[in-house]
């Protein structure tokens, strides 16, 4: 599963909202995911933390990211005995501006933001921090990571590898995650230029999204090992988990878009996260045995980069610049075929803020309302706090 959202495009259209989507309000949903991390045995603080960073991707509008991934990706697994609710995290190599941490098989959500707080930490002090992470799991939008650097007055960049899923240019084997390529940059705009995608062409948690919406998966992001571009997305997901198809990178299969590059970013964000930390890739990080189909661990890397402006420029003249730039990109001619609109980075995110919290939540579609039941249900001490969810009454 790739750990960073696509960057949505301004102008798609929106997803029209089902007769069965209930809107639940942030702080409600929130509460929800500490309590269900909390009936794991994870720690206070860090079932707090945990629960902000997927709340933090249902408020910018990654829905990908965030409650839909509570029960799949983190309850599920710890359930499977292949991820750990409250492991150490362990600091094996330190030195003034950079660290290698062990996570120790436990939450990807807790072990990042440990991480880039030691990197932000770091660049504050001595101008520069990173943060090398071996042994941990997803760990959720790489888009957050930035924002806490962003926040800190700090340029910052994080990425994560993932279970095979993007075939080199001309092959067909999954190889490389879904490596997010993430940056994050101030501004004095309401919100910083934030970039977190996927270098596929679309990404694990988007084809989720799709089978949970009953839509075929786009044509030109899924090839199979005969070659073939795939749509049908229950296969897809299927054959994706035994290596008989992968995703496309950025650019499609092929040099004619140039895939290439898609590739090379990817294969940059798979170095970064094995090269400093002798990790697994491939395989060895794909959560199944595949010749028997037994589920075992997936163990991740990450990378955490602060870099603090103020050493080298004025933190407000660094954000004005940057600003200005953003500007003129946005007030540039538009397309008379377009939506009349330009965006930067970031900003789809934060329009997408402002509309939730004015409609007063997040809307939660049948598929993850009976996750949250399955949930409520099942995980001890949850019954008796969340006797009637939003959508019984």
């Amino acid at each position: 599963e790739e750990e960073e959202e696509e960057e949505e495009e301004g102008g798609a259209k929106e997803k029209k909202q089902k007769k069965e989507d209930v809107i639940i309000d942030f702080d409600y949903m929130k509460a929800f995911m500490k309590d269900v991390f909390l009936s794991y045995g994870v720690k206070p603080d860090r079932a707090e933390t945990c629960s902000e960073v997927l709340i933090e991707a249902d408020r910018r509008g990654i829905d990908s990211h965030g409650l839909g991934r509570l029960k799949p990706i983190y309850c599920d697994r710890m359930d499977q005995g292949i991820l750990w609710p409250d492991k150490p995290i362990d600091i094996l190599k330190e030195t003034e501006t950079t660290a290698l941490v062990d996570g120790n098989l436990g939450l990807g959500l807790y072990i990042g933001p440990y991480c880039m707080q030691m990197a932000i930490d770091k660049a504050k002090k001595h101008g520069v921090g990173f943060v090398a992470a071996q042994n941990s799991t997803h760990y959720g939008i790489a888009g957050y990571y930035a924002t806490m650097a962003t926040k800190a007055g700090c340029v910052g960049l994080s990425g994560t590898n993932a279970r095979p899923s993007i075939a080199p240019t001309f092959g067909v084997e999954p190889m490389l995650g879904t490596n997010p390529l993430c940056f994050g940059i101030p501004s004095d705009d309401d919100f910083p230029f934030v970039i977190d995608c996927a270098t596929s062409v679309n990404q694990r948690g988007k084809i989720e999204r799709y089978q949970r919406e009953g839509k075929d998966t786009p044509k030109g992001a899924v090839i199979d090992n005969k070659g073939i571009e795939r749509t049908d997305t229950d296969g897809i997901l299927k054959d994706m988990v035994m290596g008989k198809c992968a995703l496309t990178p950025v650019g499609g299969a092929g040099d004619e878009m140039a895939g290439y590059k898609g590739y090379g970013w990817a294969t940059t964000v798979e170095l970064l996260c094995t090269a400093f930390q002798s990790g697994p890739f491939g395989e060895e990080v794909c959560g199944i045995d595949r010749k028997t189909g037994k589920k075992k661990p997936m163990p991740l890397g990450h990378y955490f980069l602060a870099i603090d402006i103020e050493p080298i420029c004025p933190l407000d003249t660094f954000k004005a610049n940057a600003g200005k730039l953003l500007s003129a990109l946005r007030e540039s001619q538009k397309s008379p075929m377009g939506p009349g609109r330009i965006w930067t980075a970031g900003e789809p995110e934060n329009d997408q803020r402002v509309k939730r919290f004015a409609q007063g939540g997040m809307s939660v579609p049948a598929s993850l309302q009976k996750n949250m039941v399955a949930l409520r249900d099942n995980r001890p001490g949850m019954k008796d706090k969340y006797s009637q969810l939003p959508f019984e009454k």
